[in-house]
């Protein structure tokens, strides 16, 4: 029986027509669309871990983002039937980025449109973002929230050094900032000095709504 751990599967092994006609099938067949978003995010996950021991390489990370992109697009529509706000006034203003060092996406553009259905101005600067431009994005817009990705640990010491930044430009005590990716845990967001980490979508909307209100 084709189910989540099916899709995971195929991810994994980069089988892309398969992956989104499984992701296509199971949307139709009632399956929830976080749950979907679950199987990529483990898959993803593990290309990040064979990507890192040596078992794949970035042909593999690139395909496996653009998968998770094109499944974006198909999730996207079963999310706005579930829950839409874009009527209603934006109650916080969002930066987010995949931290330079790191190409994949890792679950950033399903956080960035549930932040939207939820009532955040996003700003969704990509992948491969130097520090820089995230704090001049999140100053021009008066960020509230400063949202990092990252699936690789090579992307922990970059994060490190943007709240450094932030600190030295005194925008620090001013915006959040939260880490988000499957390496992500209490002892490397101490490392980071981010406010706080996490490893699903949802409890990133949840604390960070929590912030704003």
């Amino acid at each position: 029986m084709e189910n989540a751990e099916t899709l995971t599967q195929a991810i994994i092994e980069m089988e892309e027509e398969k992956a989104m006609a499984l992701t296509r099938r199971l949307l139709e067949e009632g399956t929830a669309p976080m749950a979907i978003f679950k199987a990529y995010q483990n898959a993803l996950m593990a290309v990040g871990k064979r990507f890192e021991e040596g078992v794949y390489f970035i042909p593999e990370l690139i395909l496996s983002g653009n998968m998770m992109n094109e499944a974006m697009e198909i999730i996207k529509p079963y999310l706005t039937e579930e829950k839409s706000r874009d009527d209603q006034e934006r109650i916080g203003k969002i930066i987010i980025a995949t931290i330079e060092g790191d190409i994949h996406d890792i679950g950033k553009n399903i956080v960035a449109t549930l932040l939207e259905l939820n009532g955040f101005e996003v700003k969704d600067l990509g992948v491969d973002i130097a520090k820089d431009q995230i704090i001049s994005e999140a100053r021009e817009l008066d960020a509230d929230v400063i949202g990092l990705s990252g699936l690789l640990t090579l992307s922990f010491d970059p994060m490190r050094e943007l709240v450094e930044a932030l600190k030295a430009e005194g925008l620090r005590d001013k915006i959040k900032v939260i880490i988000g990716g499957g390496q992500m845990d209490e002892q490397v967001r101490d490392y980071v000095g981010a406010d706080a980490f996490v490893v699903d979508a949802v409890s990133g909307i949840k604390l960070c709504k929590a912030w704003v209100d």
